[in-house]
């Protein structure tokens, strides 16, 4: 009895099959010798490619406390700072020059348990070292910007835990401390850190101005971004991270406790692999294909957080290109990010395209309306960045922005507010430019600091960015 064509072609194998990955022969459904290399070089480019963008936020904050520590941040007793403003000295991802910020690495392997005291006004987040939420400290924490003492505890704590404190168990041993106060650089060093087995006593904590000290916090886009993952997998414990991403891992030679060590062949594939990747997360992030990436469907204006989840999720999925988009282009995992109630947390929006769809170009000149009564409690900005490095766009001022706090702000006479880009500045309208670099193109954030209800109901929206000329 032989078995239907039709059926046969449905679950059989041809034996000759084309790929984007190469030519396979597999004679009566077998891989022929020569093939069988060839699948698993193709299996392993694929696992590393998946590799890059599941382990995307591990990378970005290994390479975050790398650039810490060359500029001299190298405990936690160390609080590097931006004083006054984050300026574009540096490489980070997609900061805004607006505020005063501080950031350091709780390390509970080597301190314990340890307290962070954050003055009042203050916008704070605790992430782990798989950049997952642990806490907001502040405004939208709960001490609800009053100040108060928080206590970080090891994954591995036993002991009994003190009173007083608002308390964190915390999945990794480190944990990036992120801090933003709205009182200005006085405020931030008001900040403290120290162990809690010298809370009698807490010692000085030591402020490192980051603002004119060059250094790159951006993880690597080549093969060496997975010895950083590797950095995060041997310092954690097994289970902070799930089985399913610790099995991509593994595929590749990325196993807590082992040498990540890989051959000739294999240090190719992932020479392969990262740039891929690297592509695909900006395909994602730049021109996602997701109809909810857009907060309006004639708009190019993007959101960071789809569906409104700060774990990337819907209806019990993981949103993978959401995670994967979200971590190329920005840092700090909130839920004061994703979704806050009205007049409190942030909000944002972004794009690389003007009205017409295309890419911004630093060449031309650009105008972005605002209408009037933009819905900001706090403020608002517009931030330029570069394409390539996704960190603030290096030009002839350091502060790449225009925000509502500066007090030089121009409105129109019906009360709007524009927003304009370009190399030079139009004729009369410096004070709401934003200098722009020929022959590079350019992305800018809109950012709402306590967004009000017309941001939400979007009877309020940002026009398009317009090409002028």
């Amino acid at each position: 009895m032989s078995i239907p064509k039709e059926i046969l072609a449905a679950i059989g194998m041809p034996e000759t099959l084309d790929t984007p990955l190469g030519q396979f022969a597999f004679p009566d459904g077998l891989p022929a010798d020569d093939s069988t290399d060839g699948l698993y070089d193709a299996l392993d480019l694929i696992r590393a490619v998946e590799a890059f963008l599941v382990a995307m936020p591990a990378a970005s904050l290994a390479a975050i406390r790398a650039g810490l520590r060359n500029v001299g941040v190298t405990s936690a007793r160390q609080i590097g700072i931006t004083d006054p403003r984050f300026n574009s000295t540096s490489l980070y991802l997609t900061p805004n020059t607006d505020t005063t910020y501080g950031h350091t690495f709780l390390d509970l392997d080597t301190d314990g348990p340890t307290v962070v005291e954050v003055p009042p006004n203050a916008l704070c987040v605790v992430d782990d070292f798989w950049f997952r939420y642990v806490t907001d400290l502040g405004l939208s924490g709960p001490d609800q910007g009053a100040g108060g003492k928080y206590l970080f505890l090891p994954p591995d704590h036993e002991d009994e835990v003190p009173d007083g404190y608002y308390v964190f168990r915390c999945p990794t041993f480190t944990n990036w401390a992120m801090f933003r106060a709205l009182d200005g650089v006085e405020a931030i060093r008001r900040i403290r850190v120290y162990p809690l087995s010298q809370a009698a006593y807490p010692p000085p904590n030591e402020f490192v101005n980051l603002a004119d000290r060059p250094h790159n916090t951006v993880h690597a886009n080549d093969a060496t971004f997975y010895d950083e993952v590797d950095v995060v997998i041997q310092e954690e414990p097994l289970d902070s991270l799930d089985p399913e991403r610790r099995g991509i891992l593994a595929a590749i030679g990325l196993v807590k406790g082992d040498v990540f060590g890989p051959d000739q062949r294999l240090r190719a594939i992932l020479a392969k692999a990262a740039p891929l990747a690297a592509g695909i997360a900006r395909a994602l992030a730049f021109r996602p294909r997701d109809p909810e990436a857009y907060y309006y469907p004639d708009s190019s204006w993007k959101r960071l957080f789809i569906g409104g989840s700060h774990e990337f999720l819907r209806e019990g999925a993981r949103l993978l290109d959401a995670r994967a988009a979200f971590h190329y282009l920005a840092t700090v995992v909130t839920p004061a990010m994703a979704q806050s109630p009205v007049g409190t947390g942030s909000a944002y929006a972004y794009t690389a395209e003007d009205a017409d769809g295309r890419w911004l170009d630093g060449g031309h000149c650009y105008r972005l309306r605002l209408p009037r009564h933009v819905p900001a409690k706090t403020f608002w900005s517009v931030c330029v960045y570069d394409c390539q490095t996704r960190s603030l766009l290096a030009t002839d001022t350091p502060y790449p922005s225009l925000s509502s706090l500066s007090g030089t702000v121009v409105a129109e006479s019906d009360g709007s507010t524009e927003v304009w880009f370009g190399p030079t500045p139009p004729p009369g309208r410096e004070a709401n430019w934003i200098q722009t670099v020929p022959g590079k193109h350019w992305f800018t954030f809109l950012r709402l600091y306590a967004p009000l209800q017309p941001w939400y109901d979007q009877t309020w929206r940002p026009g398009e960015i317009e090409r002028t000329g």
